[in-house]
């Protein structure tokens, strides 16, 4: 059986990448289908040889780096593909992945992990956090919606869709109008040990830094409460975050897997302040025996039990953030952390390829 691997970008390894790596471990002859490559950043787990880009690639590399300038040409790029040699196509989405063109005889099956949902959902805080107003905005609501069409006009393309959370699920039905098969993303679970109640009393955030992570209500309220507070990770949002934030909170920028281990395994707990789609750096926590203080809403719900891997705040605001951690410092000594790890188990990446393999056999 012929197999080809599809997914939107190549430029950075985020969770979606890190559902591609298994895709391509179980099937390591099949190559990847991608819109824009960056081998700097993704060549060690995506090597050249695998990879195959579409037509956008040969537009100069200033022009790469700003994609999304490049949105009303993606939709054409990705049906140009050419998947007509392939028994099943496997495909991770949350763009344009979805989209391609297969013949009859080849199953296309798509792992989304949502709709876009910058043209969906999202709309109008992706005007506010790119500060698009007066006739900017008139014209990419304009382009969005050509988009929109597209998108919704493609999804009947795939054969089996499957979502990577209930939440997922949720949108899937709503703008695909499509049914779908919840298989939650693959977690390193075995990676991580979990060290009993020992800490080093920091609390820990782990996350790109934009604006619709929320990190900064995490830093408003440490620094109200003179906590330390350690976050990993960067992004457009760094510099304005760093510049509200107090003496007992520590950007440590990006770092490397085994750093980040190492400080998830040493926290006191983990804070969690967006809304997410699944949220793999909750599981992974947990999986290291921490308690997970996050926002109610979105993917973290399905993954964390309330009162026994953590807590919630179900606002968006500094006194109901506050709330939430109260709770879980009262009720430390209540946390297991042998417990948290075997919840964490549920998701172990053993765990989703087993799904996987099941749900493609139905297919």
């Amino acid at each position: 059986m012929k197999v080809a691997l599809v997914h939107d970008f190549l430029l950075r390894m985020g969770g979606a990448e890190r559902v591609l790596l298994e895709f391509s471990k179980m099937f390591p002859k099949a190559p990847i289908y991608t819109l824009l490559y960056d081998e700097k950043k993704c060549g060690e787990a995506f090597p050249r040889e695998r990879v195959r880009t579409s037509s956008l690639q040969n537009w100069p590399k200033f022009m790469r780096k700003r994609h999304k300038y490049m949105l009303p040409l993606m939709p054409v790029a990705t049906e140009q593909m050419d998947f007509s040699g392939y028994d099943l196509v496997l495909s991770s989405s949350n763009a344009y992945a979805h989209g391609i063109v297969t013949n009859l005889r080849t199953k296309h099956v798509c792992y989304c992990h949502s709709p876009m949902r910058y043209a969906w959902d999202w709309t109008h805080n992706y005007f506010e956090e790119n500060n698009l107003h007066g006739i900017k905005k008139h014209a990419v609501m304009r382009m969005l919606e050509d988009i929109r069409m597209w998108d919704q006009a493609s999804s009947d393309r795939v054969d089996k869709y499957i979502a990577n959370s209930k939440t997922v699920q949720g949108r899937i039905r709503k703008y695909y109008r499509q049914d779908s098969e919840v298989i939650f993303p693959p977690v390193d679970v075995k990676r991580f040990r979990a060290r009993g109640n020992s800490h080093e009393d920091y609390f820990l955030i782990v996350s790109t830094l934009t604006p619709y992570k929320r990190v900064d209500l995490a830093i408003e309220l440490f620094n109200r409460l003179g906590r330390r507070l350690v976050i990993i990770g960067d992004g457009a949002a760094r510099a304005q975050l760093e510049a509200g934030a107090g003496e007992t909170i520590d950007f440590l920028g990006f770092k490397p897997d085994e750093v980040v281990k190492e400080y998830i395994e040493n926290c006191r707990g983990l804070i969690f302040p967006g809304e997410d789609d699944f949220g793999i750096v909750p599981v992974e926590a947990m999986a290291a025996g921490k308690p997970v203080l996050a926002y109610g809403h979105g993917g973290a719900t399905e993954t964390i039990i309330e009162g026994e891997t953590g807590e919630f705040f179900m606002e968006p605001t500094i006194e109901s953030m506050e709330d939430g951690l109260a709770r879980l410092m009262l009720n430390e000594s209540v946390y297991s952390p042998t417990k948290i790890r075997q919840h964490a188990n549920l998701f172990d990446r053993e765990v989703f390829t087993e799904n996987i393999k099941k749900a493609l056999k139905k297919v």
